[in-house]
C-alpha cells in the first residue's frame, strides 16, 4: 500500500512532511513575488503621504469655517511653514506634514509666508474668509495645490502633477 506524502521512518512508522528541497522553492517563489511588488507598494506609501496631508489640510480649512460660524467670531487657521505643521486653535489639533511633503508655495493675502514663522488664515462667521493658497510638494513629485474660495470659505483642490 502506497501513502501519499508519507515516508516510513526507521522504525517503519509513517511520517508526513515536506522535503527541504520543497520548502527552499516555497521561500524562493515567496521571495520573488515579494521582490517584484515592493516597487509598487512603495510608490503607493508616497502617494499615501500627499493624500494624507491633503486631506489634513482641507479637514483644517473645513473645520476653522464650522467653527467660526458656529461661535459667531474670527477663527484663525495657523500654519507653521518651516515645521510643516498647522492647526486651528480650539477646533483642530495640530497636524505635521508627513516627512516627505513640505510647503512649495504659501500666500495669504497675496503676500508671500512660506519663510515667515506662521501664517495666519481669518475665517469669519458670515462664510467668508482671507484669501489662502498653498502648494504641497512631495519628494517623489507630488504637487497639490489648495486654495480658499474668499466668498464661501470653501477649499478647492488641484492636482499639479
Amino acid at each position: 500500500m502506497k501513502l501519499s506524502r508519507q515516508a516510513r521512518n526507521r522504525n517503519g512508522m509513517a511520517t508526513a512532511g515536506f522535503t527541504l528541497i520543497e520548502v527552499m522553492m516555497v521561500v524562493a517563489i515567496l521571495g520573488l513575488i515579494l521582490t517584484m511588488g515592493m516597487p509598487a507598494f512603495l510608490h503607493v506609501m508616497r502617494r499615501e503621504g500627499m493624500r494624507k496631508a491633503e486631506y489634513d489640510m482641507v479637514e483644517a480649512c473645513k473645520e476653522a469655517r464650522r467653527a467660526a460660524i458656529m461661535n459667531n467670531q474670527e477663527t484663525d487657521l495657523v500654519i507653521y511653514p518651516l515645521t510643516g505643521a498647522f492647526e486651528v486653535p480650539g477646533a483642530f489639533a495640530q497636524v505635521q506634514l508627513p516627512a516627505d511633503i513640505h510647503v512649495e508655495t504659501l500666500g495669504v493675502n497675496f503676500v508671500e509666508s512660506k519663510m515667515a514663522d506662521q501664517a495666519r488664515v481669518h475665517f469669519f462667521p458670515n462664510g467668508t474668509c482671507d484669501e489662502f493658497t498653498i502648494v504641497l510638494a512631495s519628494n517623489g513629485g507630488g504637487l497639490i495645490e489648495v486654495d480658499l474660495d474668499t466668498i464661501a470659505a470653501l477649499p478647492v483642490v488641484k492636482n499639479l502633477r
